[in-house]
């Protein structure tokens, strides 16, 4: 299964960054033998909508899940919404959180765990400056209306939205996802009814 973790660092013994649109980095790890990919996150330094791009660049990584400290509730749609489980108000190392979600202890969430625009400190937070979320600057202003339930979010490629053929083999690959951990979830059930017999 591949996982995503907000990291401050590019290795496995970095710590989980607590903030998941304005982390450093996210690892993208395969929980069953650990190997692992760093990735920059390009949307961190932007004014408004990292959680957004961040959730959309994972779920074209194909990711199944995502573990983090704190996520806003836009970050938390777009993640729902293609299907990506979040585990939130996580702590550690990312080799810690991972070991931790593979042993199955916390299930996953689809809240926000803050509040938007909470990553960008006191004064962006409570203050009305900066143009933020106005729909000015290339589509920043997404923050209000996007992600409601039953409204699909588009996958941003490059500057336009993606064509009929790109979202139909989104599509496919998220019910391939889906199918997969349907069959994860029966696996446990079924161990789980053996060893109560037991």
């Amino acid at each position: 299964m591949k996982v995503a973790v907000s990291s401050n660092g590019n290795n496995l013994d970095a710590r989980l960054d607590p903030r998941f649109g304005r982390c450093a980095f996210f690892l993208v790890v395969n929980s069953d033998d650990m190997s692992f990919e760093a990735f920059n996150n390009e949307s961190a330094a932007q004014g408004g909508g990292t959680g957004i791009q961040a959730a959309q660049f994972l779920a074209s990584q194909g990711v199944d899940a995502v573990i983090t400290g704190n996520c806003g509730p836009n970050a938390a749609q777009t993640l729902s919404a293609a299907g990506v489980e979040l585990f939130a108000g996580q702590a550690g190392t990312v080799k810690e959180v991972v070991e931790r979600f593979k042993m199955g202890n916390r299930g996953p969430t689809s809240e926000a765990t803050v509040d938007s625009h909470f990553g960008m400190g006191a004064g962006a937070r409570f203050g009305r400056g900066g143009g933020m979320g106005r729909g000015l600057g290339g589509g920043r202003g997404q923050g209000r209306g996007t992600g409601m339930p039953g409204t699909r979010i588009p996958k941003r490629m490059g500057s336009g939205i993606q064509s009929q053929d790109q979202e139909m083999e989104d599509l496919k690959r998220q019910a391939g996802r889906l199918n997969e951990k349907m069959k994860e979830v029966i696996s446990r059930i079924n161990r789980l009814e053996k060893s109560e017999k037991r």
